[in-house]
């Protein structure tokens, strides 16, 4: 696998498992049974996802790697996730306005790579889709909850915006890896599903009563190169600490 291919699907595989690992810090702690076991669900999605574009790397690797090795054995600034999906859980409003922002950028990605010449990618986004359309569904009517839901609610939802607007742009950068083959047919085209992503967030937002941040200053160079947040340390000491205490489990 070339470092261009390699550094995709881990953008994929990585974004997927620190947000099902940020989900599942909020297991036991949802506003109602239902919408905890909702939330838990889709972490199962996202982990399940990404252990599957793990266990192709691997296997396309020329090394002796398992799946597992991938998830968990590597250095931080080997891990290609986007700073957003790192971001602190605060409250629900927080917690649903981040997975609103990925979902929609699940969605017309996967949408985009369901028709990839590349045929793990096609394969892997026909299957997601079916869940990604979900997820979108449901963080889209939250979104729209808030926003004409109680001054209270609402205020929560704006809130979160415009902590976690800053970090949005950063999912439309192409690694400089692969940017140069975008348009070959194998990867999603970074600017239209921009486009469509924002369309959508502006859609959302309009039924939401909600806005854009005034300031839309962003940030960028972040964790697609693996410069991280403070926070991503913290995140792989509890996700590593089994797998290095006992490298030689097999579960």
């Amino acid at each position: 696998m070339d470092q261009g291919k390699k550094h995709y699907y881990l953008e994929i595989a990585d974004n997927a498992h620190i947000l099902s690992h940020r989900l599942a810090e909020n297991c036991s702690r949802g506003p109602f049974l239902e919408e905890d076991l909702a939330c838990t669900n889709v972490a199962l999605d996202l982990i399940g996802l990404a252990e599957s574009v793990y266990n192709e790397v691997a296997k396309q690797s020329t090394e002796n790697v398992s799946g597992d090795y991938v998830a968990y054995r590597r250095d931080e600034i080997d891990y290609r996730n986007c700073l957003l999906v790192e971001q602190p859980n605060r409250d629900f409003a927080h917690l649903m306005t981040r997975q609103f922002f990925m979902d929609t950028y699940h969605y017309y990605l996967f949408t985009e790579l369901s028709v990839s010449s590349d045929t793990f990618l096609s394969a892997l986004a026909n299957k997601s889709l079916k869940e990604v359309t979900y997820h979108l569904k449901r963080s889209s009517e939250w979104m729209i909850r808030f926003g004409n839901g109680t001054e209270k609610s609402k205020e929560k939802a704006q809130d979160a915006i415009e902590r976690l607007w800053r970090y949005t742009d950063e999912l439309f950068e192409s690694d400089a890896s692969y940017a140069d083959s975008i348009g070959t047919g194998v990867y999603a085209d970074q600017d239209k599903l921009k486009k469509l992503w924002t369309q959508k967030v502006d859609e959302v937002f309009f039924l939401a009563h909600l806005r854009k941040p005034e300031n839309r200053e962003f940030q960028l160079n972040g964790g697609k190169t693996g410069r991280h947040s403070e926070h991503m340390g913290y995140i792989l000491s509890e996700m590593q600490f089994l797998p290095n205490k006992y490298p030689d489990a097999r579960w």
